[in-house]
């Protein structure tokens, strides 16, 4: 069995670019890959599925990310990015491995499902010859780089050496470029000088660009555990504060408060921040709703479940966000709810929103996307309109009705519910939209109106906490 931190082969460190690879070409390894590219870094992503990899070949982005096409086509002309399915040739060309494979929420439960870093993991220390670092960057438990350290050491070649680090992922979708080409900050850890020196070099690039800008980058340069910690400390952390808001909304309702304003008033407590203060219909994506419930679980697993119990109210509070929108639907519609919920027959909704925030195409957990399929069940005609997320929404709900236009949407709408705020819907004008449907009522699951403007043309509306 190779030695994990310790070997005579071990290579001098230098400070010329290290080579790097990124394995899994999905949202964050091919958003990483083609922009570490762009820093002036060579670079290989590395896929199994040969059909995407042939779309970055070809210069095609398989997902809605805004400036990373023309970016791919610009670094493949210049060869510094390349895509392939052949893991000898990544394992041959990489000085530095990144693992940006995906890591699920488990069938039936909460935990991380990490199969698909132990298959590349597997793979990739097959095939080595040389000592490398391997990095993972997915979102993991607690405790993984060691589980990683202990699968490369049995897989690789005896007494190569090759180590494990770990450097969490910031990326924002619609934001993700910006995220790693200037991050607020960069993370990592590593076992040995060698492994520190390396990761300082990968992140050169970073540097250098802010040096010009004229910006600081802080560097957290610590363990594997905390490393590990870090981006799921940060999504709960988001998670929680979403919840909260929301759940001060419930009580504005109620009481007869304004949560818009309840939120700008606390959130120039800088103690507080006015980010993440938004009410609405709740958290979506794929990072916070199963992150939380990965931390959540592997908590439990190590003793301290109870520490952590919030977080399943967390959870709780933001999918029944979900409920109590389709009863404000049903309320501003003059519908009864029954004891198995309301009867939306003949009731025709322009939904306008499917994915699980603008400028993307991503629909995965998509909160929009699940009031839809709700109050379908209910019996509503949902008509979906979405700039970007129309064919992802399509495959994962087909009893949905989709048109291509907001004009289609809206037209003879009963209910007009504007639910992601793409600036296409930010912007609709009350009365020009009034003359297209046929009932002016409209509920802002985007909070992102103002009620007076809407009602002075006629408008029955309904905010979130308003």
């Amino acid at each position: 069995m190779g030695n994990s931190t310790q070997t005579p082969e071990t290579p001098k460190h230098t400070t010329t670019r290290p080579r790097i690879s990124f394995l899994g070409c999905g949202y964050l390894g091919a958003t990483y890959a083609i922009c570490f590219a762009e820093l002036g870094y060579e670079v290989i992503g590395y896929d199994v599925d040969a059909a995407k990899i042939d779309l970055f070949s070809s210069g095609t982005v398989p997902f809605h990310e805004p400036g990373l096409p023309e970016l791919l086509k610009k670094n493949l002309e210049s060869g510094r990015v390349r895509f392939t399915t052949d893991i000898q040739a990544v394992a041959d060309f990489a000085d530095v491995h990144f693992i940006c494979v995906g890591t699920p929420q488990r069938k039936g439960e909460h935990g991380a499902d990490l199969s698909y870093i132990e298959a590349a993991v597997t793979d990739l220390s097959k095939h080595l010859s040389r000592k490398v670092l391997i990095v993972g960057k997915s979102t993991v438990p607690v405790g993984t780089a060691s589980w990683v350290q202990e699968l490369v050491d049995r897989h690789a070649p005896e007494g190569l050496g090759a180590e494990v680090g770990w450097s969490p992922e910031f990326l924002q979708e619609s934001n993700a470029m910006h995220d790693v080409l200037r991050p607020n900050r960069v993370v990592y850890a590593s076992q040995s000088e060698w492994a520190s020196g390396l990761l300082k070099d990968v992140h050169r690039g970073i540097m250098e660009l802010a040096a010009v800008e004229d910006r600081e980058v802080p560097v957290v340069e610590t363990d594997l555990a905390t490393a590990e910690l870090v981006k799921v400390a940060a999504n709960a952390f988001l998670s929680t504060k979403i919840s909260f808001i929301n759940a001060m909304a419930d009580l504005c309702e109620v009481a007869g408060g304004d949560v818009t304003d309840l939120a700008r008033a606390i959130g120039y407590d800088q103690r507080i921040g006015n980010k993440f203060l938004r009410a609405g219909i709740g958290f979506g994506g794929g990072c916070l709703p199963k992150d939380i419930r990965a931390l959540s679980a592997r908590a439990g697993e190590l003793g301290v479940g109870e520490s952590f119990r919030f977080l399943d109210e967390v959870d709780h509070l933001n999918s029944r966000r979900r409920t109590h929108t389709v009863r404000a639907v049903a309320d501003l519609a003059g519908r009864a709810s029954g004891p198995n919920g309301p009867d939306l027959s003949g009731l025709r909704i322009a939904y306008l929103g499917a994915t699980f925030k603008p400028d993307t195409d991503d629909i995965r957990d998509s909160p929009a996307l699940a009031i839809a399929r709700k109050l379908r069940a209910a019996r509503a005609d949902v008509v979906v309109y979405d700039p970007e997320g129309l064919d992802n929404a399509h495959a994962f709900a087909p009893e949905l009705s989709y048109v291509k236009t907001l004009a289609e949407a809206v037209d003879g709408a009963d209910v007009v519910c504007a639910m992601v705020p793409w600036e296409e819907f930010r912007t609709l004008d009350p009365e020009a939209l009034g003359q297209q449907v046929s009932q002016r009522r409209i509920l802002d699951g985007m909070n992102a109106f103002d009620p007076e403007q809407w009602t002075a043309h006629g408008w029955s509306y309904k905010g979130i906490g308003r």
